[in-house]
């Protein structure tokens, strides 16, 4: 992967998932350790990293594995900030850009930091011909969850948040193949590895061979 310049000192958050560029993520925050460490990146308006625990667990616990984590991670950006209560935050952020880990140190208080080289973002590739059924299936999916979405909020229910967020770029390799990775159910090792390739028409390819043994497409 071509590389761009350090990143020092970067706040990371080990969990079991894996971010996308580009993906939505959810989180209910109430650790002491990332409490303060998300109250100070929406305070500067800075990122953080999200990435994907290979042992131990998201939640420190005595006795546990220490927690290990891959090599390359997602940077997030907090764009939804709620705290209902006191110790209790609940966010969604936004993947933007991958980074590979350089060096690692463990904080006295539990708070993992890192310095970091960021990655390439993705080159814009239009979908050939022979993978245009991928975007094809996923603006039909989208196209319905919108529809639900509106008819549950009609009823003056609880919000529904969508699991992809636009803009919607269904004529983009990368961006369609990143959106079938976190709704595809598959092993984190297989969507971590998916997420660390270079090419994202090899990343849409692989997809494209999923979706056709789920018969989603």
């Amino acid at each position: 992967m071509t590389t761009q310049p350090l990143l020092n000192s970067l706040p990371l958050f080990p969990l079991g998932t894996v971010l996308f560029p580009g993906g939505l993520l959810p989180l209910r925050i109430f650790e002491v350790r990332y409490l303060d460490m998300i109250g100070k990146c929406r305070k500067g308006g800075v990122p953080f990293g999200v990435v994907n625990l290979t042992s131990g667990t998201e939640v420190r616990k005595a006795g546990a594995q220490a927690e290990r984590f891959a090599e390359v991670g997602t940077l997030a950006v907090i764009r939804e900030f709620e705290s209902p209560q006191s110790g209790l935050l609940q966010i969604e952020c936004v993947g933007t850009q991958r980074f590979r880990v350089r060096h690692s140190e463990l904080q006295k208080h539990g708070l993992w930091i890192a310095d970091v080289a960021i990655l390439a973002d993705d080159v814009a590739l239009e979908i050939p011909e022979d993978l245009r059924h991928t975007a094809t299936a996923l603006r039909r999916l989208v196209d319905t969850l919108e529809e639900r979405k509106r008819a549950q909020d009609a009823t003056g229910s609880p919000p529904v948040r969508l699991p992809i967020g636009a803009p919607y770029r269904y004529d983009d390799c990368g961006w369609v193949a990143n959106r079938w990775c976190e709704l595809v159910p598959m092993q984190l090792e297989l969507r971590q590895r998916l997420m660390e390739l270079e090419s994202p028409l090899m990343r849409l390819e692989l997809v494209s061979d999923l979706l056709a043994r789920t018969g989603i497409a």
